[in-house]
């Protein structure tokens, strides 16, 4: 068990850290307090905002020494509350800024923790090179977060999780250590993968506090289109002729339902109606290509053919950047659009591709014969399985009585995904809100690795202790 942070380590600490590395300012801990949509909030002795991997070893091994528990925190946009610590030492890598190495030959670009994802596209674009991970909140999500978290995002269906996107680490383990893991190595078969481990850790066996990222070219040609269906089944049907008659030029695939287009229209000002008419889902298609007017013609073609198919009922083609934006705004903003419509329960799940669209067509009336008025927002990444299924309370109704009921009804989507072979979480992990969950889905035999792998890297569970079993 670890101990409350007794006056003279936290004084230890601000010594350790010197002026401006640490905070006890009320206003300065507020925002790092509470989770994005407000449902967690937590407490801190102390903020202590190392800027050095040194710094950070320091912090852990003083931590380690005395058995005083560790947060640490990225750009605290997780959503499971694996940031938001409970009494713990809060460390946070914002000062850890800095891009150390970006190089066009290796196809790397080497950043600390703290480094936003958004500065990270930015390096890499002036070398002409991506690095293909997006997310709606790439602007405070950090590098750090992402690897620990082992985020997901919107082109995941071409080039995967984070964990498919690092190639080296730097991290400091709980007792202080620094491994120094900062290969930018293809290949490396020389026994346990320890960066693999450490990412989508959540932060439990140490904290990340640099990353060796891949690099790729940038494409030539990119076309934007979004569609209105009927039915989630038609979606599935065009995502699989896309793959087939683009040659896999696919990048990404992404479902809305026609409730959470709806509110995003109506709640986040500037954002407009992306087709004529009003459809029952919709689906926005990224092609891309190395070669100029191919991801054009490639999707032209997919589209020509579905509409004359009548496997889609509408569809337009971004012919601007501004446009592309426009259609890209309507799906990134599917949570925020549904903020002022009241309290949700929220679930990242995933199940079988083949299987996406019979999840939705049985969760639905589940849900709704469970609580009836409440209103479905189901959305996400049709091309990996990924489903975000929201379910916020009738309108006009009271959040507190829609909040007593979530833990039923989220059983009630946990269990189908489960009968699916799916996974309650599919990209932002078990923090402290999950565990219990995964712990009535997982195997013993899984629970009892992951928790042999803690103990001995983290024997006194100083790191996250509440996080991950």
């Amino acid at each position: 068990m670890t101990i409350p942070a007794p006056a003279d380590v936290v004084s230890r600490l601000k010594a350790v850290l010197g002026e401006g590395g640490w905070s006890q300012d009320p206003d300065r801990l507020a925002p790092k307090l509470v989770e994005w949509r407000g449902r967690w909030e937590g407490t801190t002795p102390l903020l202590v905002l190392p800027r050095t991997t040194a710094e950070v070893s320091a912090v852990v091994g003083l931590c380690a020494e005395v058995g005083v528990a560790i947060t640490p925190q990225g750009g605290n946009t997780g959503l499971v509350s694996g940031q938001i610590p409970q009494g713990e030492i809060l460390l946070s890598t914002e000062r850890m800024n800095a891009i150390r190495d970006i190089d066009a030959f290796d196809d790397v670009i080497v950043a600390e923790a703290g480094v936003t994802l958004a500065a990270v596209h930015e390096a890499a674009a002036r070398i002409r090179r991506r690095f293909p991970l997006g997310l709606a909140s790439e602007g405070s999500a950090t590098v750090g977060g992402v690897a620990s978290t082992n985020a997901g995002g919107t082109q995941v269906l071409r080039f995967g999780t984070t964990r498919n996107l690092v190639l080296g680490l730097e991290a400091v383990l709980p007792n202080g250590e620094v491994w120094n893991g900062l290969k930018r190595l293809r290949k490396d078969n020389t026994g346990y993968d320890l960066k693999q481990l450490l990412i989508g850790a959540e932060g439990t066996l140490g904290v990340i506090t640099a990353a060796s990222l891949k690099l790729f070219p940038q494409p030539v040609s990119v076309c934007t289109a979004i569609c209105g269906l009927n039915s989630a089944r038609d979606a599935i049907t065009l995502l699989a002729r896309a793959k087939e008659e683009t040659g896999g030029a696919v990048e990404a695939f992404e479902l809305m339902g026609r409730a959470g287009v709806g509110y995003a229209i109506k709640n986040i000002p500037g954002l407009r109606e992306p087709l004529e008419g009003v459809h029952p889902w919709y689906v926005l298609v990224e092609t891309t290509s190395g070669e100029p007017g191919v991801a054009e013609a490639a999707l032209e073609r997919l589209l020509a053919h579905a509409l004359e198919d009548g496997l889609i009922a509408d569809a337009a083609i971004a012919q601007t950047d501004s446009q592309s934006k426009a259609f890209w705004a309507v799906r990134e903003n599917q949570s925020g659009g549904q903020k002022a419509e009241g309290a949700a329960w929220k679930h990242d799940v995933s199940v079988p591709v083949s299987k996406m669209a019979e999840f939705i067509e049985r969760a639905t009336p589940a849900v709704e014969a469970f609580s009836p008025g409440v209103r479905v927002v189901a959305f996400g990444h049709v091309g990996d399985g990924n489903v975000h299924y929201d379910v916020l309370r009738p309108a006009g109704g009271s959040d507190e009585a829609h909040n007593a009921l979530r833990d039923q009804g989220s059983r009630i989507v946990h269990d189908l995904v489960a009968e699916l072979d799916g996974s309650i979480s599919a990209e932002h992990g078990l923090g402290s809100a999950k565990t219990a969950d995964a712990l009535r889905y997982k195997s013993s035999i899984e629970v009892e690795a992951l928790r042999a792998i803690r103990t001995a890297l983290d024997p006194k569970r100083i790191m996250n202790p509440r996080v991950l079993f």
